[in-house]
């Protein structure tokens, strides 16, 4: 099984850039190569932040954006979006609690599209209603389960990224740890940084995301930290046994070089690149 999770997309009015780079057209060349290289995959995830200040418009060039990818598109939001504008826009994203998460069956498994989302704040809220979901959910599932989420559960260990994490981080622990023998991987966003680890034992990772990327700041206790490092997006092969995440740095513009042979036989002084 192949999935794509391209995250913090931050799609914003034509022509505005965050830090200098212009959210749209990098959404829409992550979307291009990802369709050029990756078009078997099962499902693209976004993983939130889809817009950056929650506008109407944004969701609506998102739908029209979906509407060309020949391989299917989930939505989970983030922080810099506003549910009751997204739902304007994608009705059909929202559950019968007002909130916008989902089942999706794959070919490996079956993944849950969380809404971490709260009002008036840039952290993660996972309330009492959502967790009752959840258990639900993770209670009558057949098949391997893998969580895709915008806020990570786990502190960074930046001082002022950790201020905006998932606050119910406790609560959603104790959830996961419940159930942690059919959850095969946790994905989230929200960082702008490659992270991987593990919660209650069950593996997470996050890509840098789509547009401008973060930096691992250790002694800022203050400011959140950016950088000039390549926009990317995640490729997810999932087998039976294990679960492999590449980050793809589309944003690079330089050479590929294929050079070297994997055969032992071939390493020598004479004929390998160095």
């Amino acid at each position: 099984m192949k999935l794509l999770q391209l995250t913090d997309i931050h799609l914003t009015t034509p022509g505005e850039t965050i830090g200098g780079r212009e959210p749209n057209y990098n959404f829409k060349k992550a979307l291009d190569h990802a369709i050029a290289h990756h078009r078997d995959a099962d499902a693209l995830i976004i993983t939130g932040d889809l817009s950056d200040w929650g506008d109407r418009a944004d969701y609506v060039r998102l739908k029209d954006l979906m509407a060309t990818s020949p391989i299917p598109v989930s939505l989970c939001i983030g922080n810099h979006d506003e549910r009751d504008v997204f739902a304007s826009v994608f009705p059909e994203r929202v559950d019968e609690n007002g909130f916008v998460q989902s089942v999706l069956d794959l070919p490996g498994g079956r993944a849950l599209l969380l809404d971490t989302w709260g009002p008036n704040s840039h952290a993660g809220y996972y309330c009492e209603k959502r967790l009752r979901w959840l258990d639900a959910e993770l209670s009558v599932s057949p098949d391997p389960v893998f969580l895709f989420m915008h806020h990570n559960p786990v502190p960074t260990g930046i001082t002022p990224m950790d201020k905006i994490m998932l606050q119910d981080a406790d609560a959603f622990g104790a959830v996961v740890r419940k159930h942690k023998s059919r959850i095969r991987h946790i994905f989230h966003g929200h960082c702008h940084l490659p992270l991987s680890g593990s919660f209650h034992g069950v593996p997470f990772s996050a890509p840098r995301g789509t547009n401008h990327a973060g930096w691992a700041d250790f002694g800022n206790e203050a400011k959140l930290s950016a950088s000039d490092l390549h926009e990317s997006y995640a490729v997810i092969l999932a087998g039976d046994t294990s679960v492999m995440v590449h980050m793809v740095e589309y944003g690079y513009q330089g050479e590929i070089r294929r050079e070297g042979s994997p055969d032992y036989a071939d390493w020598n002084r004479l004929t390998m690149v160095r």
